[in-house]
């Protein structure tokens, strides 16, 4: 089931996003960050577990990211991802926003749900924000996909 994530599922998150943190395919996010953006994820519990997560993270009037996307290890391919990217975009329409964008190492997952290639200069909100800290800012070798809404 997806819900909106609680407090009492932030060790959770930060758990998951560290796994994919030290094989390199997202940015890590400290414990404190999850506590103070916890509303901006979404989570796929089975059975009590945590086993999948996404945050939508609004940048500007008409702009959000789907970002912190994570599954966890065994639970791929299940369709648990595209459930919590649909719900981002659920969400993102109803705020009224207009784009939504991925910076992403799974150019084909974002693909198959509607996002097309977009250059990274599209993005100065994000790329002041968060990717200036970036250790690999500025040779980032992610994949920036939109899809408008």
């Amino acid at each position: 089931m997806i819900r909106h994530a609680r407090l009492t599922d932030a060790r959770a998150i930060h758990k998951l996003l560290l796994d994919y943190a030290q094989d390199g395919q997202l940015l890590g996010r400290s414990l404190a960050d999850i506590y103070a953006c916890i509303r901006d994820f979404y989570v796929y519990e089975e059975d009590g577990e945590v086993v999948g997560i996404g945050a939508l993270a609004i940048c500007w009037e008409d702009l959000a990211e789907v970002r912190s996307l994570a599954v966890a290890a065994g639970q791929q391919g299940k369709g648990i991802g595209r459930r919590i990217v649909e719900m981002c975009l659920q969400d993102a329409t109803q705020l009224g926003l207009k784009r939504v964008f991925a910076l992403t190492y799974q150019p084909e997952f974002f693909k198959s749900l509607g996002f097309f290639d977009i250059e990274k200069s599209e993005l100065p909100q994000k790329i002041w924000k968060d990717c200036i800290n970036c250790v690999k800012f500025p040779d980032c070798d992610e994949l920036a996909l939109a899809i408008n809404l």
